[in-house]
């Protein structure tokens, strides 16, 4: 952090192009040259035009927010009482989350 002295202003900084140079990183391909097929910025897709459905994706994905949410905090309310504290209220918790985040992650990425 740096420190101002008194009676300075700090700095004036925009991000407008003053007719210097700025750098778009996403003009640029992976080679470094740059890319000027900007189509999509021009007319752009609306997310409605995808081909996306609530299928059997969706419905694997909510029957696992059920058993995350609802089933699997019931079976550790009633797990024994005499089970290991590290594993009743560490490990179990974390079958379900993992479970639920794997799950999310690939009902929603199409190929």
């Amino acid at each position: 952090m740096t420190a101002l002295a008194v009676g300075s202003q700090a700095p004036d900084v925009t991000s407008s192009d003053d007719g210097g140079y700025v750098h778009d990183p996403s003009t640029f391909d992976d080679d470094g040259e740059t890319s000027d097929d900007a189509d999509w910025v021009e007319t752009p897709a609306h997310p409605e035009t995808a081909d996306r459905e609530f299928d059997w994706r969706g419905w694997t994905l909510v029957a696992v927010i059920v058993f995350a949410f609802i089933i699997a905090p019931g079976i550790i309310l009633l797990w024994p009482p005499a089970t290991d504290y590290l594993f009743a209220l560490i490990v179990l918790p974390l079958i379900p989350a993992v479970l639920l985040a794997v799950t999310a992650v690939w009902a929603t990425t199409r190929p």
